[in-house]
């Protein structure tokens, strides 16, 4: 496909394989319309103001997630205010969700949106929060910017929100280098998303603009490439499992070392395979683990510092934290990619166990 996309001279900007891809995409989950993008936040900033979102409204995030999830909502003028992670899926605790939406209610001020974030490859309890959002009225966003090929209650992940945002960074399970993709089962909210993210160039045969675009769009060439990958996205998930439950075996007899769990309501495609270190019984913590992996020359990175506990979020309210904070300061990533071969992972394994003896 990138040959073919190469061969046709046709590279940037849109062609057949963004129409292609974006259907294929759209198949895949079970939505109907999607727009690909230059990059998963990009579609959070586009969610977000399909939803109407602007100055002066509050929407409703997970504090346990990367920053692009706050920021967005900083892009339209709004205010984050972040929810605490249960501990079955360390995804948006819908307990919290509901008193929030509560407190908001009883103050005569609801948020304009929710958005809850899948974490490494893991859905939220989608079914609840989706149910606690209608109780209240309140639009959902889903970001599952990290979950391509998880699912919840056997439905894909994206397909629970009113509008749902994948990522395809160089990062992710399937990826077109740098990329994103907005759907929904809304035809006219895509078409003003591809609207949007086409410089809103209204039609003229002259550049002519009523309204502030951007430049969103996703390129033919890297179409192509999301488009190939997507067909061996099952082989890909069955890897980061299988790297999953080889790291669960390896460490079943390790004192202090603990795995995110997978929720009870979905299947985890386990993106990154995530542990936490308890000191006490194993000896070091997660951070000393860290440093001396990085002397072998495997990379392990440090959980989500959770969104409340950024200097930049310091004024944002928060409800809950303390599983969110406990996780990130004991918790450390794994190497996960699909081409991991045994040795690798082998190699990994007397990494983290040799930190003990070190």
């Amino acid at each position: 496909m990138l040959l073919d996309a190469f061969d046709s001279n046709w590279i940037a900007p849109l062609g057949p394989h963004v129409d292609a891809f974006e259907s294929e995409m759209c198949a895949h989950i079970g939505v109907h319309h999607g727009a690909a993008l230059s990059s998963g936040t990009a579609g959070l900033h586009l969610a977000l103001l399909l939803a109407g979102v602007g100055p002066g409204d509050e929407v409703l995030v997970s504090t346990f997630t990367f920053a692009a999830t706050a920021n967005a909502v900083n892009y339209v003028g709004a205010r984050p205010v972040f929810l605490d992670s249960d501990l079955a899926s360390w995804n948006m605790d819908p307990a919290l969700l509901a008193e929030e939406l509560d407190a908001c209610a009883r103050r005569g001020k609801l948020p304009k949106a929710v958005i809850a974030v899948d974490l490494y490859g893991q859905c939220a309890d989608l079914a609840r929060i989706s149910e606690i959002c209608s109780q209240y009225g309140v639009l959902l966003i889903e970001d599952a910017a990290e979950a391509l090929g998880a699912t919840c209650h056997g439905r894909p992940a994206g397909s629970w929100g009113e509008l749902a945002v994948f990522s395809f960074n160089g990062n992710k399970i399937i990826t077109t280098s740098g990329g994103g993709m907005l759907v929904s089962n809304h035809r006219d909210w895509i078409e003003k998303a591809r609207f949007l993210a086409t410089q809103a160039r209204d039609p003229a045969p002259h550049y002519e603009h009523t309204q502030i675009g951007y430049n969103y769009r996703m390129s033919n060439l890297l179409a192509a490439l999301g488009r190939a990958q997507l067909k061996s996205l099952e082989e890909r998930v069955a890897a980061r499992r299988a790297h999953n439950a080889y790291y669960r075996a390896a460490f079943k007899d390790t004192p202090g070392v603990a795995f995110m769990p997978e929720a009870a309501h979905g299947r985890a495609t386990f993106w990154l395979t995530c542990i936490t270190i308890d000191q006490a019984e194993f000896g070091f913590d997660h951070e000393q683990v860290r440093q001396h992996l990085a002397t072998l020359d495997i990379e392990a990175r440090p959980l989500w510092k959770p969104m409340h506990l950024q200097p930049v979020f310091r004024n944002c309210r928060v409800r809950g934290g303390d599983v969110s904070a406990e996780l990130f300061a004991h918790g450390l990533c794994l190497p996960s990619g699909s081409n991991l071969n045994p040795d690798d992972r082998d190699r990994i394994v007397a990494g983290v166990l040799s930190s003990r003896r070190k």
